[in-house]
């Protein structure tokens, strides 16, 4: 892992894989590119340098984050050592909360049984149950 020392910066892109909230780089830097990452409130370019101390507000597949960098890296590590290259806002962790519990009481009306193309025996049934109520 790469520490921020006196003058070392890192691209955007590359930290936001490094620190493990994209799984490759391509898709960090799209998501900056689409506008989904913010730093320091303004809407920055994948290469954009980046310090320790910068604040990151950054919308991902799996919840929207307020972070402020801690330490610089250029390559991906543990799990564990990302994590310590950010420190997570107290609103933000329990925004996200709440959207999970939110998600979580709503209904779910997907049938686990019913995924990809019907069976044979499923077709058969859809079509009789078609010419059933074609007839009635």
């Amino acid at each position: 892992m790469k520490q921020d020392t006196d003058g070392d910066k890192v691209r955007l892109d590359k930290w936001l894989w490094a620190a493990r909230f994209f799984k490759t780089r391509t898709l960090a830097t799209e998501a900056v590119e689409a506008g989904r990452v913010m730093l320091n409130g303004e809407r920055p370019k994948p290469a954009r340098a980046l310090k320790a101390g910068d604040e990151l507000r950054i919308r991902a597949a799996h919840g929207e984050f307020s972070v402020t960098v801690l330490q610089l890296a250029e390559k991906r590590g543990s799990a564990v050592l990302a994590q310590s290259l950010y420190v997570e806002s107290p609103e933000s962790i329990a925004k996200r909360e709440l959207v999970r519990e939110a998600q979580a009481a709503e209904p779910q009306f997907e049938n686990p049984l019913v995924r990809g193309r019907p069976s044979k025996k499923v077709r058969r049934q859809l079509h009789d149950f078609a010419r059933k109520q074609g007839k009635e």
